[in-house]
């Protein structure tokens, strides 16, 4: 969302003449501020969230409350998202307050103690506001790379005209990217360590927390990837991927670590098999683009709290 009104504005700015720092972040500031408070209304028109009643599912709505009252929160609204696949998420802004919502797939697939759990770690976020966190760790990347992609369009259209200016504006232009890279990259490391705090969370307050979410990390996964093979739709749940408990697009890599682990559809050994697996090159690689952490090293970090 950041990006693409961000591009919008620089495109406008660029044709009429007027782009330059100050005018491109008076528009992109307030605008991402009016994204955040106004996101929960398109979440639930994308996720087709609805409130979910104390009459609806008693015992979630208790867990809500106990494990709020520990941590010291205003009890969220609880909402239930219409999706197959398992999954959670907190999210909220000053218009809409705080909320949470479950998927029907998590109902469906995770026995209570595990949906504790992750509430616990949706808490969490709540918590340590990482809603806001990541809204203002995203702002500087979004403009560094549209200034630069200003600076390289103007650039090819003014070729010609004012070699010396274009090619400083070619110079800024690439230093920019570089830059929105860079700092792109430690936006995602950030998000990871999140997950982590969000994980602690629940360890902290939820009996038995670690083990509890760590074989919901491992059910989700799994039951994840089996319902995304045979539901084509299921492909558009990635556009807020970074809210979810786990990241819907690696739920087959990490069903297939736990396949070669030989833990799946064995819940006593759910942890056990897959913290002694090996993380290998690509990994590590792929870990640093992505939203959340490698699964192997989240488990771990559960087992073992620092």
């Amino acid at each position: 969302m950041i990006a693409v009104s961000t591009l919008f504005f620089s495109v406008v700015l660029s044709l009429f003449g007027g782009f330059n720092l100050f005018s491109l972040a008076l528009f992109v500031i307030p605008v991402n501020i009016a994204q955040w408070l106004f996101a929960p209304y398109l979440i639930n028109v994308m996720y087709g969230t609805r409130p979910l009643s104390t009459s609806d599912n008693p015992r979630l709505t208790n867990i809500v409350e106990d494990l709020s009252q520990k941590m010291g929160l205003r009890t969220p609204k609880i909402m239930l998202a219409n999706l197959p696949i398992p999954n959670a998420f907190a999210y909220g802004s000053p218009l809409t307050g705080n909320r949470i919502a479950v998927t029907s797939g998590l109902v469906r697939d995770l026995q209570t103690e595990e949906i504790e759990a992750v509430i616990g770690h949706e808490l969490g976020h709540l918590k340590h506001r990482d809603v806001q966190v990541m809204m203002i760790a995203s702002v500087l990347p979004a403009i560094l790379y549209y200034l630069g992609y200003s600076m390289l369009f103007s650039a090819r259209y003014n070729r010609g005209q004012r070699e010396g200016n274009s090619g400083a504006a070619v110079l800024i232009g690439i230093g920019s990217m570089i830059f929105y890279w860079i700092l792109n990259l430690l936006v995602l490391g950030l998000s990871r360590m999140r997950e982590y705090y969000a994980d602690q969370n629940s360890v902290k307050y939820v009996e038995d927390g670690a083990g509890k979410l760590s074989k919901a990390l491992a059910k989700i996964a799994t039951s994840t990837n089996r319902t995304r093979r045979y539901s084509a739709s299921n492909t558009s749940v990635g556009s807020f991927k970074a809210l979810f408990i786990s990241d819907p697009d690696t739920a087959q890599k990490d069903e297939m670590a736990m396949a070669q682990s030989g833990m799946l559809g064995n819940d006593q050994q759910l942890v056990h098999e897959m913290v002694s697996r090996k993380i290998s090159p690509l990994d590590i690689i792929l870990e640093l683009f992505s939203t959340h952490p490698n699964i192997v090293k989240r488990l771990r970090a559960l087992q073992n709290p620092a």
